[in-house]
This record gives structure tokens, sequence and C-alpha cells, in this order.
């Protein structure tokens, strides 16, 4: 029998090659000579580097970045096995939880760091970079991602302009004749599964901008800053990124990826399917077992155990999703290739011992449904 493996991480238990390293502990207690093809997964968030290590036998690369509020942080990102690839998750140089959440201002917060991350792998000789945006505590719209990339944006004095949200509104000019000349021979994909413009009540600022620190002021201030920045875009690159969907992703930087390094935003789970070439390592596959921490009704919304049961269903092939916790509006996934969503407690219990004996209840799950599947 052949089974493909392609979970992804269960969120503070076990990352996507552990559950898979389990599920096939399971599956070969029942069928020792099965083969078995583990494809750790994700969708674009938390995760999504090591998940695309794991993979791919790549590597991990930590850099010294600027932080969100300017000061020093460790970040890292991942090299694909075949050296081709970078993948950059921003949060890791700019994310939310780089800042305590009494320091958290979007008016000052800064993408410098992401921009930091491109460029480190820039110097890695990639050709590719995948950029997964989620979780970031900024709101500047990309502008210190491409200042680290060696643009200048000016006021009406030719000045640079300082990092965060706050200063977009001083913008005059955009000086893009030192930017870094390697970006011209590489492509960029954005993992992102929001579709909220630039700016507006679905914007980035009214949206978001609360949980990154913004009072209702500063969310007004914010949101004219963004379409101030719009404007300038357009005068200088003759781009639109105002009402684009996703353009408000992670603070706006969805729009300065679109508008300096012509990068495309696409579902995250999607740009892992397609990386990982998982439709081809399913070709007669037998099953196939996903999973994440959580399914619930947000699952059908893009998460991992969604696409890779659609990318199965094409291939008539069964799917057999496991979770930590089964939440509520599951019932749409059964339409959606899949055939069995399967919790891998075996009682109930408290969190941390769930968390911490995630690696033996899914190896105890999957021995049970392989038990199952082997009733004659």
């Amino acid at each position: 029998m052949k089974f493909v493996l392609a979970p992804d991480s269960f969120k503070e238990s076990m990352t996507a090659k552990e559950v898979a390293d389990s599920m096939e502990k399971g599956i070969k207690k029942v069928f020792p000579s099965a083969e078995c093809i583990k494809v750790p997964m994700a969708d674009g968030g938390e995760g999504t580097v090591q998940s695309l290590i794991d993979a791919t036998l790549g590597e991990l690369v930590n850099v010294k970045v600027i932080g969100p509020l300017g000061n020093e942080v460790t970040a890292s990102f991942g090299i694909s096995g075949d050296k081709n690839t970078a993948i950059i998750e921003m949060a890791s140089a700019s994310g939310i939880h780089l800042v305590k959440k009494e320091d958290r201002n979007p008016l000052l917060t800064t993408t410098y760091g992401t921009g930091m991350l491109i460029k480190s792998a820039l110097d890695k000789g990639v050709k590719h970079i995948l950029i997964g945006i989620g979780g970031s505590a900024t709101n500047d719209g990309g502008a210190g991602m491409i200042q680290a990339l060696g643009a200048k944006l000016l006021d009406k004095e030719g000045k640079e302009i300082p990092f965060g949200g706050g200063a977009l509104n001083r913008l005059n000019s955009i000086d893009l004749s030192n930017l870094d000349r390697r970006l011209k021979d590489i492509s960029i994909d954005v993992a992102c599964d929001v579709k909220n413009p630039l700016t507006g009540e679905n914007g980035a600022s009214k949206v978001f901008g609360p949980q990154k620190g913004a009072t209702l002021e500063m969310v007004e201030t914010l949101d004219k800053n963004l379409t101030h920045y719009a404007k300038i875009i357009k005068k200088c690159l003759n781009k639109e990124v105002l009402n684009i969907p996703g353009s408000g992703a992670a603070g706006g930087l969805g729009a300065g990826l679109m508008a300096f390094l012509n990068a495309e935003l696409k579902s995250g789970v999607e740009l892992v399917i397609k990386f990982t070439d998982l439709e081809n390592k399913m070709q007669g596959a037998d099953f196939v077992f996903t999973g994440e921490g959580s399914i619930d009704s947000q699952t059908i919304c893009g998460k991992t155990p969604y696409g890779v049961s659609m990318t199965a269903k094409k291939l008539g092939i069964p799917v057999i999703a496991f979770a930590g916790k089964i939440g509520t509006g599951i019932l749409p996934l059964y339409g959606k290739g899949i055939n069995s969503i399967v919790g891998i407690l075996p009682s109930a219990t408290d969190l941390n011992t769930a968390l911490k004996e995630g690696p033996l209840n899914m190896e105890r799950a999957s021995e049970n449904i392989c038990r199952i599947l082997n009733i004659k």
C-alpha cells in the first residue's frame, strides 16, 4: 500500500515533519511493508519555513536584522534543498511576537528587517523567493522593506522619511535607482490568504491596526497615510495598489511587494502544494493522511487539510484528516475531498499534556485507523 502523509504542524506540539513521522510509525504497525511518502505541509503562515525545509531537505539560515522597533533581533529563513528557493516568514523579522504588548505602536514599527531577510536570501544566490506575510507588527505598507533593499523614500526636502506608518504622509517621491539589481533576476511569490484592500473600512489599518496597538485616532492617521502612500506609488511608479485584494495584508506589505518587487499574491497552501510537487507525489497512492492542530469552520478557507484534500480529490484518493481539536462547522469539508476527520486524543486531558503527548497520540490514532482499513 502507498500512503502520502501531508500534514501541517500541530502548533506548540509537533512540526509537520514530526506529525508525518508519527503517522508513519502508526501505519507501519499495521502495514509493515507500506510505502509512506512524507510531505510536510504548511499554508504560508507560521511553520512554513520549517515545513518546506523538511520537505526539501533544505537548511535554516539565521541572520541579525532590524526588528519592528529598530532594535536588533535574530531572524531566520529557509533555503530549499536544491538551493534555488528562499522561504521567508516576514514575522521572523517584523512579527508582532517581537514586540511587548505595551510597546506596540504601528506608527513606529517597520518592515526594514523583512527587507534585510530578502537581501540575505539574494546573497545566497537564490532565483525564487516565497514569502509568507502573516503575523506582522507593522502598518508601513512595506516602506521599511524596500528601504532595506536600496530604495529611497524621500520627503519634500529630499530627505529619507523615518520608519513607521506614521511617517508615510511625509512621502513625496520614490527613488529606485539604487535598488538591489539582483531583484530583477528573481521571481517572488507571496503566500497571502487575506483579501483586504490597502485602505478603507476593510483595509489594513482599520481591520488589523488595533491588534498591533493602534488607538482609534491612530487608525485614522494610518489609514490616511496609506492612502497618501498609494497615491505617491501611483504617481512615481504608475502602479495601482489601493484597492487590490490582499494589498492590505501585513499592514500593507502586500501592496509594497506588488508595487516595488512585482510580486504575486497567491493562496499560501496552493503555493506550498506546488512547491512540494504534492500532486505528483500522490500519484498511485491508496490513502492520503493530513491534519493540523485544530480542524473547524475555518479549515475550508484555505487551511492545509483543505488544500491537500482538494488535490487528492482530483486524483480520486481517499483522505483522512487528523486533529488535536475538532471544532464546529466541519460538515462542508466532507464534500471537499475529506472522507473522515479523526481526533487524536484518547481521553479528556489538560492542554499541556495533550501538547506533550502529541507524537504518541498521533501514532496511536494512525494505527487505529489502519486497523479499520485492514479489516477483511
